[in-house]
This record gives C-alpha cells, sequence and structure tokens, in this order.
C-alpha cells in the first residue's frame, strides 16, 4: 500500500457559501479530517451532512500529535486538515504538518479556499504588486518595538492581523511609529457585520479611541515611500534580521555578518559594530 496524502483545506473565513465544491469532495473523500478545534469544524461537517472522525491538531498538540498523524499517512490514510477559518498552514500550526510530510515523502496538496490577508488587499485599493504578511506583531517588548521598526522602512505594503483587545494599542504605535501612511482596516470580512474603513494611521488610532472595536481586524498598511536614505536604513534592518536569523542556527557573529552583508548589499563593518553593539545592549 503506498503512502495516503495531506490537504490542506480552505474554509470560509465567514460565509459558508465560499466553501468550494472542490473543498466539499475531499473532505467526504478523506479518512479523517485534523483540526484547530474539533468543535468548529464538526459543526461544518454536520452543515454538510458529513460524517467523518475528527481528530484535534492545533498550536498546543502539534508537536504530539503531527508524528501521529504523519504514521497515519505512511500507513496510506488520506487527512485532510482544516483550520476554523481560512486557509490551514498560513500563520498557523499547519505548517510544521505539512513540514513533516514533505520530510517523510507525503504528497501535500492545497486545496485552495478563503484567505483573509488576501481579501483585504484587494479590497484596500493599496499597492499589491509587493507586498508582505506580518501576522500578529508580538504582544510587547523588545520584539515588538524591533517588528515595529523593521516595518518603519519596509517598502511594500504590509498585511497585520489584530484582536479587537488590542487594535488601540497597535494603532498607536502604529501611527508613532510609521507616521502619516494610508491604512485599510477591514472586520468581519465575508460576515454580516463586515466593515471596511480606509484613512491615515493618526485618523484611524483617533477614531479607535471614540469606536469599540469589534470583530478581527486585518489592517492593510502602505509601505513606506522610496528614498535613499529610507532604503539604507531598510538594507540594514533586513540585515541585523538576516544575521540574528544565522547566528540563531549556529553561525558565527563574524561569519554570520559575511553571509547577510552580501546577500543584503549592506556595509559589512557597519553591520558588524551594529550587532556587536546590540550585544552589548547599547
Amino acid at each position: 500500500m503506498g503512502t495516503g496524502t495531506l490537504y490542506l483545506v480552505g474554509t470560509p473565513i465567514g460565509n459558508l457559501e465560499d466553501l468550494t465544491y472542490r473543498a466539499v469532495r475531499i473532505l467526504k473523500e478523506a479518512d479523517f479530517v485534523a483540526a484547530e478545534d474539533t468543535r468548529v469544524s464538526g459543526k461544518l461537517l454536520h452543515y454538510l451532512e458529513i460524517s467523518k472522525p475528527l481528530v484535534s491538531y492545533h498550536e498546543h498538540n502539534r508537536k504530539q500529535r503531527g508524528p501521529e498523524l504523519v504514521q497515519r499517512m505512511l500507513a496510506g490514510e488520506t487527512c485532510a486538515l482544516v483550520t476554523d477559518a481560512g486557509m490551514p498552514a498560513v500563520s498557523d500550526p499547519g505548517e510544521d504538518l505539512a513540514n513533516l510530510c514533505h520530510e517523510a515523502g507525503i504528497p501535500v496538496i492545497p486545496v485552495p479556499g478563503a484567505c483573509a490577508a488576501v481579501c483585504a488587499l484587494a479590497q484596500s485599493g493599496l499597492p499589491s504588486g509587493k507586498w508582505c504578511f506580518e501576522g500578529f506583531l508580538p504582544p510587547t517588548g523588545k520584539q515588538r518595538r524591533e517588528r515595529l521598526e523593521v516595518l518603519k522602512t519596509e517598502p511594500r505594503t504590509c498585511i497585520v492581523y489584530e484582536a479587537p483587545h488590542r487594535l488601540r494599542m497597535t494603532l498607536r504605535d502604529l501611527a508613532e511609529t510609521l507616521g502619516d501612511r494610508r491604512v485599510s482596516l477591514a472586520r468581519e470580512l465575508t460576515k454580516l457585520h463586515e466593515e471596511c474603513l480606509r484613512m491615515t494611521l493618526p485618523e484611524a488610532a483617533a477614531y479607535y479611541e471614540e469606536q469599540e472595536p469589534r470583530g478581527e481586524y486585518v489592517l492593510v498598511i502602505e509601505g513606506a515611500q522610496d528614498n535613499p536614505e529610507q532604503s539604507a536604513a531598510n538594507q540594514m534592518a533586513q540585515a541585523i534580521q538576516l544575521t540574528e536569523e544565522l547566528t540563531a542556527a549556529g553561525l558565527t557573529l563574524r561569519d554570520a555578518v559575511k553571509q547577510a552583508a552580501k546577500q543584503t548589499g549592506a556595509r559589512k563593518n557597519q553591520l558588524y559594530q551594529t550587532m556587536l553593539a546590540r550585544e552589548k545592549g547599547e
């Protein structure tokens, strides 16, 4: 018997009419369904009149459950992986399962569905030729400040997810760091109370000081305007990030700086001195 297959099945982000015919067929044909929340996915399967074994697979059990699911697929079973809403494995623990399957020689096949980030980008009217996806920003502390500094010089349109209870803080931080850029705020996409507002970041921060945030938000933020000073700063920010990734992977600081400078075009000596200063906390 050959190996099974992992299907990454996109599910609706709000409107059930967005579920594709192919997704329904795969859910019917799969041997079992791995779900972020079996209660949520169970309701979807019940609505579709599909009876399938459900297995939980989420952030808190992925390390133990992932290898178990791989073994089932190696034994010939087919798995349909779903998340509560949208495409699994995008800003989602499903990426780990997809990686395990690739390493085990198990086919990984996407079954396209709705994606909040792409929908919000299309809706925004902001430049979409080049864009970056940040997911959720770090909630607090040094990591958050560092990500905001990177976005300060990021020329591409940027997409950020945010929960309602953190929206005000995030808009204040973005307005303070990025200035008077345009932002599109999409919430409750495809649902009954769907809304899209477009304004500047300071205007958005002021607006939500008066209005209560409701629902999950997708922020589409205009990129930094291109000028030599910003381009150099962005180049250095990318080099710093790459150096940190390389040192975390085991390279010495000197070797990491050499490789990062070569890949990004940043000045090697300046990058090395910057990294030394960061290590000393300067």
